[in-house]
């Protein structure tokens, strides 16, 4: 039959109300993958990725990456890909940390005189391990605030016949350490700033969105007040002032507004869900969960990160003895900001002048040996992807 006796025995008027003068008879079916949603029944906002098959509900229970909240989609944890699974390899037992940029610091690190070294975050102790199985001839002083990284620390570091001490407190306290050591110079630092894999992944210690636990976010779970408490007890223009500050998160009213209506909050599943629904609809199509921002900004509130990091640079460059390095890996901008102006005023250098025209004041206490932050290598970011957002700046004492 020709194709026009079929159209002669439609109506040219017969239309859809809502598309315009297209003709019923003209009408096209849907694209296949549009289709393959609606017939499956599959929400695609779950994320999940069969390729393009049907599978059982016993197969998409594996392959879906199960969302934890209403967020398109997205884990409650950076830290966590679009397969659902985990970038590190700790456990919620087990501290572990995956040092960042090893093969920098070592490199940076590896040819400064011999005596005390100085790890103001031990954590870990990855990267000062690997720093006294290269250099004998180097006894670490190791800090941190958090007692289960001194103890995962000191079982890491048993078999280096107590070419070590470590010490339980802030690294605002460098001074004080040394003193009470009998230590007046030291030939090398290192700063490794941020949250530790082991931390993030422990839903108890509260600095995750992505499992549900007590809004805590202290490293030192002794001392100091709760996020909770925190969150809690701020005002709105407190609240505000800490997101955008700490977190870069521009929109901070409008969160911390949400915040208040919703208080009281005790867990993390219930803060990251405020966030969300707080957030406007155009920002939940960028990658990243919605709440990392304000996570992040609260719980360097919390620890008064930003506070004592200059302080504590200061101390470091006043007990670095001359040719002595210091490596500082930071890991969000406001950190970054914090030590690099740091660096360059004491190395002399005006932070209003620009980066090709560095006019030294007076005699510098310190050297700095690039003039630009570092990022981690390719190669690094594809086997830890929590590095990406690490910057590495290092410097030397300067001759007196």
């Amino acid at each position: 039959m020709k194709a026009g006796l079929i159209d002669s025995k439609v109506e040219q008027k017969d239309t859809y109300p809502l598309m315009g003068s297209l003709p019923v008879y003209k009408m096209r079916a849907s694209t296949p993958p549009a289709c393959f949603l609606v017939r499956s029944g599959r929400n695609p906002d779950e994320r999940i990725y069969t390729g393009g098959l049907p599978v059982s509900e016993k197969e998409r229970s594996l392959q879906s990456m199960r969302p934890s909240s209403p967020a398109n989609g997205y884990p409650l944890d950076p830290a966590a890909g679009s397969s659902g699974c985990r970038i590190t390899r700790a456990s919620s037992s087990n501290y572990s940390h995956q040092p960042v940029m090893l093969s920098e610091v070592l490199s940076f690190l590896g040819s400064i005189p011999s005596g005390y070294f100085l790890d103001a975050t031990i954590g870990g102790a990855g990267h000062s391990k690997a720093l006294l199985e290269l250099r004998e001839d180097i006894h670490l002083v190791g800090i941190d605030q958090d007692k289960e990284a001194h103890a995962a620390a000191s079982d890491a570091l048993a078999d280096m016949n107590g070419r070590f001490n470590l010490v339980h407190s802030r690294f605002d306290r460098i001074n004080d350490v040394l003193d009470e050591l009998g230590i007046d110079k030291i030939s090398g630092a290192l700063f490794d700033l941020g949250v530790s894999s082991y931390q993030l992944d422990t839903p108890s210690r509260g600095f995750s969105f992505r499992k549900d636990g007590p809004l805590d976010m202290r490293m030192n779970k002794d001392a100091g007040q709760k996020a909770e408490d925190l969150i809690n007890n701020s005002t709105h223009s407190e609240l505000a002032q800490i997101l955008k500050t700490y977190g870069d998160e521009k929109h901070s009213r409008r969160i911390a507004k949400a915040i208040i209506e919703a208080r009281p909050l005790f867990t993390t599943s219930q803060l990251a869900e405020v966030v969300i629904a707080a957030m406007p609809p155009s920002s939940r199509k960028f990658p990243g969960h919605p709440a990392r921002r304000t996570f992040q900004a609260i719980r360097i509130a919390v620890n008064d990160e930003i506070g004592i990091l200059q302080t504590a640079i200061m101390q470091t460059i006043d007990r670095l003895e001359t040719k002595g390095r210091c490596v500082i890996i930071s890991y969000h901008s406001g950190e970054d900001r914090v030590v690099k102006r740091a660096l360059r005023t004491a190395a002399g250098l005006k932070n209003t002048v620009p980066k090709h025209l560095p006019k030294p004041a007076g005699n510098p206490a310190i050297k700095l040996l690039a003039r630009s932050g570092q990022t981690p290598s390719e190669d690094e970011l594809i086997k830890n992807s929590r590095s990406k957002s690490a910057r590495l700046r290092w410097f030397e004492k300067a001759e007196v």
